[in-house]
């Protein structure tokens, strides 16, 4: 049975985007990256909000011939998963292995992860609130950056009530800290 994790980047304050929904205070280190794209190498399927894939299919297009490898890596991660786009305004998408899905369906992502045999990622804070309010996030994994935004995109919703058990942490150069939380039921 596959794991379906929530991974994120945010600010202290617990923000993965400002009130004008920069993030650009958010872009990892080469340490960081390499970090991610191993945590990300066992992802078998990306389950996306609209604005989260608009965001990430960059990496489809993106010519990393010439970029550091690490960047080129996370490029054939990316590009060798399936992606669900969960979307009411989305007409089509521009990557390969990506569907579109009008709704979110609960029942539907038990069934993925009980046929999956490795990790489910899902990405972007409005989906992933969809799935921990229906209890299907087995973990939620977070890169704290060194800076306060005041406001914004909260990496875990207001109103949440979870229990989680803290697993795993990581402090990097220039004051990234990730930590990884089990959730509890």
């Amino acid at each position: 049975m596959g794991q379906l994790i929530y991974s994120g980047i945010a600010s202290l304050d617990g923000y993965i985007a400002d009130r004008d929904g920069n993030f650009d205070w958010s872009a990892p280190d080469e340490e960081v990256h390499a970090f991610i794209n191993d945590l990300e190498r066992g992802v078998r399927t990306f389950l996306l909000g609209r604005r989260m894939y608009e965001v990430m299919s960059a990496w489809e297009a993106w010519d990393t011939t010439d970029e550091p490898p690490v960047i080129q890596d996370f490029a054939r991660i990316w590009k060798g998963a399936d992606k669900v786009v969960y979307s009411t305004t989305l007409e089509a998408v521009d990557t390969a292995r990506t569907r579109i899905e009008r709704t979110f369906n609960p029942d539907a992502v038990r069934e993925l992860k009980a046929a999956t045999d490795g990790t489910i990622s899902i990405g972007g804070p409005t989906l992933a609130a969809a799935a921990l309010d229906a209890g299907l996030v087995d973990e939620c994994q977070l890169f704290l950056n060194p800076v306060a935004v005041g406001g914004g995109l909260r990496f875990l919703p207001d109103g949440l009530k979870l229990r989680l058990e803290l697993v795993g942490e990581r402090t990097f150069g220039h004051g990234v800290v990730y930590l990884r939380y089990r959730t509890l039921t």
